[in-house]
């Protein structure tokens, strides 16, 4: 019993004495500094295609009149005044050019053409009179040119109502797609009445807005993307206006629209122009690119199991990556990304993921 107690006795004495050696080589009580690992997410540096993009808002629109070719779109208006008889038409059909859209009942303009024929003949009268006292010296020439121009006008009235027709077919001026077909049987139409609106969507433009801070960098021919995402569309800048809105500060761009595209008119695109473009330079993620006042810009680069801040000079950036350019950078190298922002140079890390 004696031994056991001496045993036990010894290794208290053992123990105190480590603890006594720890707590000196640990600086007298103080805590022993413990290096952190920190789990860090990593990508790589990579070589691809940046661009500096201008980004303008607008709305697809038929095709102007541009380079000898026609409009891509019109707006449908009967030419003589009467009552909707048929609607031929479908909204949303496609149409050859001299298809029948609307048909109307033409009597009114019968009627108005009649109007405009007795008018004509009372104009002609009152003319050939002042002819007659003009020769004579009988009348002044104030009342010989309103006489005169009085005919004029009544003959121009007299052209614009003649139909000869009860009824008058309303035709497609292009062959293209219905837009907005407005007509209904029995509507009393007009000259200024929009029956329908044909667009040919092979033809079509989107207007957008550049502001004017950004036009600098705008020209004919560029490509422009329309829309957002990897796989979009592009056109071309074909129209370019020099003049500023002054309601909101910006130009006229039109871009084209490619055949296909699947966009249709009074759709609201949003656009980048693409005012200049590097092709295979080093790239990030730009989440990963830290730039603090005073402080500069870099990366996190991984060396083994450290995360070293890496110096580095941005170009261009581009839905979501970053140009980089700097000494030591190469393709391939691993770098860190989300927590890059708040990790201080020189840290040991642990890779959790990409």
């Amino acid at each position: 019993m004696i031994q056991r107690r001496q045993l036990l006795g010894l290794a208290a004495v053992v123990v105190l004495a480590a603890s006594v050696i720890v707590w000196l080589r640990r600086g007298g009580g103080e805590e022993e500094e413990i290096t952190p690992n920190v789990a860090v997410h990593v990508d790589s540096i990579r070589r691809g295609t940046v661009r500096r993009t201008v980004t303008a808002y607008g709305t697809v629109e038929a095709a102007p009149a541009l380079d000898g070719k026609p409009a891509g779109g019109a707006l449908v208006t009967p030419f003589v005044d009467g009552v909707v008889a048929e609607v031929a038409a479908l909204e949303g059909r496609r149409v050859t050019k001299g298809t029948v859209l609307v048909r109307l009942d033409a009597r009114m303009a019968q009627a108005a053409e009649e109007k405009a024929r007795a008018a004509a003949e009372v104009a002609e009268k009152a003319f050939q009179r002042q002819e007659v006292l003009t020769a004579s010296n009988s009348t002044s020439e104030k009342a010989y040119l309103e006489a005169k121009a009085a005919r004029d006008a009544t003959r121009a009235d007299l052209a614009a109502a003649e139909t000869g027709l009860a009824y008058v077919n309303i035709t497609a001026p292009l062959t293209g797609t219905v837009l907005h077909l407005r007509a209904t049987v029995g509507q009393r139409v007009d000259a200024s009445t929009t029956l329908a609106q044909v667009v040919d969507l092979d033809r079509l433009v989107v207007t957008v807005g550049v502001p004017a801070r950004e036009i600098e960098g705008v020209a004919l021919g560029q490509r422009a993307l329309l829309g957002v995402g990897d796989s979009v569309p592009e056109g071309t800048v074909q129209i370019l206006g020099r003049d500023v809105d002054p309601n909101t500060g910006t130009y006229r761009v039109q871009i084209s629209v490619p055949r296909g595209a699947g966009l249709m008119p009074g759709q609201f695109v949003e656009t980048h122009i693409v005012a200049a473009e590097h092709r295979d330079v080093l790239v990030v993620p730009e989440e990963s690119v830290i730039t603090r006042p005073d402080e500069g810009t870099w990366i996190v680069v991984v060396k083994g199991d450290r995360a070293v801040h890496q110096p580095v000079t941005v170009g261009f950036r581009d839905r979501g990556l970053a140009e980089v350019a700097g000494e030591g950078l190469e393709q391939g190298l691993p770098i860190v990304t989300h927590e890059a922002y708040g990790l201080p140079t020189d840290t040991k890390v642990r890779v959790v993921g990409g």
